[in-house]
């Protein structure tokens, strides 16, 4: 069983991944099925799409969890966003389930971005 410090550093890592533009690296950190809800897309290669769209229009985004919980093979964050002028400061929310130490799925939605400037407008 993955305990809370496991998930918690899976996390940081694809933060660290997303910040770093090391998007290839963040692939290994998801199992070959997983799924993005948001996406409506299986296999990280959407994601990873999705993270090269956002940082190009954003050059320099960054996310950074400020609550990590965990009940079992579910995690929820919120993370601040960085690196984008708007006037509220924006919000990731998003749960993750695990599978044997990767990210198996993943819901998600954003608050605190200007009209047609948050991640679902951008990739969707």
């Amino acid at each position: 069983m993955t305990t809370h410090e496991d998930t918690a550093a899976l996390i940081r890592q694809m933060q660290e991944c997303f910040n770093s533009r090391q998007f290839d690296r963040a692939a290994d950190l998801h199992t070959p099925g997983f799924y993005s809800h948001p996406l409506g897309a299986t296999g990280f290669a959407a994601g990873r799409d999705a993270w090269r769209m956002l940082t190009a229009r954003y050059p320099e985004i960054r996310v950074v969890a400020q609550d990590i919980l965990v009940d079992g093979d579910r995690a929820a964050v919120r993370s601040t966003v960085e690196g984008i002028t708007s006037g509220a400061a924006p919000e990731l929310f998003e749960i993750f389930r695990i599978d044997g130490g990767r990210f198996a799925e993943m819901w998600g939605a954003s608050t605190g971005f200007r009209a047609a400037a948050s991640p679902e407008d951008v990739v969707g």
